[in-house]
Formats: C-alpha cells, structure tokens, sequence
C-alpha cells in the first residue's frame, strides 16, 4: 500500500486540508490560522503521508468542500471515507451524520436516541471530537441539548462552529458591536 496523499486548500473559512489513502479521504483538517498551520497539523497527525496533486475524486471533494463552506447547498455524502482504524461505534455515528443535510442540525441526544442508545448523548459527543472528517463528515451540525453549541474541537472553537453553520444557513448571523 502506498503512502497516503494530502493537499492544502483554501476556503472562505480559511486554509484546510485533507490526505487520502487508495480507500478514499483518511483526513480532513480545518483551518489552524494559516496554511502553514493546517499543513503542521495535517502531517503531525499523518506523518507518513506527502503532499502530491490530488487524484480526480478527491480533486472533486475538494472542490465540494470550497463550495459548501461558500454557501453553496453541497452534498458529500458520495466522498469515499477510509474508515481503516476507526472504531466501530464511531463509524456508525459518522455515517448517520452524514445524512444531515446542510441548514439542518440535530443535537447528541437527537443522534443517540435515533441510533437506538438513549442516555447515549456524551457516547456521541466523544465520536464527534475525535472525528478525523470534519465538513465530510459535519459534525459542526450536531448540537447540545436545547439546540446550544456544545464544544468544537477545531481551532477557534465554538467560533468556527457557529460560522460554519451560518455560512450554512442553520444559524442566523449575529450582529457583533463592531
């Protein structure tokens, strides 16, 4: 098997990343405040994996990406995930966030009851900080209870978290003073 493949792009919200192995998207990584932050954070996770053109399908998702965090309707349910390492349980909660389309949100609660694990709430909180696809796999979309924030592993927080999801259409903008 050969060495996973990454690449470094821009969004509206910032430089991102993603690697890939043959198996499809092993990593996504938000912005980190430059690219070359995003890159740091990238290769420090997949240290084996070096920067090279992107093969057509991920080219694509890239593209996808870009679109859905310009404020596009984007659908990434097709992009293939390699899911080698993941735990079971987490890959069960990813694939079911996945379905939730862009404008939409659930709570952890929401999630757990639906997966068939009431009191499950933190079980799918944990999955989701440790998601190794964010945007893919939007996990920005999934809320505390009574529809607050709840946590966001990304750089910028809670911040970044509300962005995507007014970029998305689930969150009006809120004025700030300045």
């Amino acid at each position: 098997m050969t060495a996973p493949g990454y690449s470094v792009f821009g969004t509206a919200i910032g430089d991102c990343g993603i690697a890939w192995s043959e198996g499809g998207v092993v990593a996504v990584q938000l912005p980190e405040g430059s690219e070359e932050k995003t890159r740091a954070r990238l290769t420090a996770r997949l240290p084996e994996a070096t920067e090279s053109t992107p093969p057509e399908e991920i080219q694509k998702a890239i593209d996808d990406i870009i679109s859905l965090m310009s404020g596009r309707r984007t659908d990434l349910t097709g992009v293939a995930l390699d899911y080698e390492g993941v735990p079971e349980f987490h890959h069960r909660v990813y694939e079911f966030i996945r379905t939730i389309p862009a404008g939409k949100t659930l709570t952890y609660g929401d999630i757990a009851n639906i997966l068939g694990m009431p009191g499950g709430a933190q079980a799918v909180g944990q999955a989701m900080g440790r998601n190794p696809f964010p945007i893919i796999v939007p996990c920005h979309r999934v809320l505390a209870a009574g529809g607050k924030d709840g946590g966001f592993s990304a750089r910028g927080g809670v911040a970044t978290k509300r962005r995507m999801l007014v970029i998305e259409g689930a969150l009006a903008d809120e004025p700030t003073l300045f």
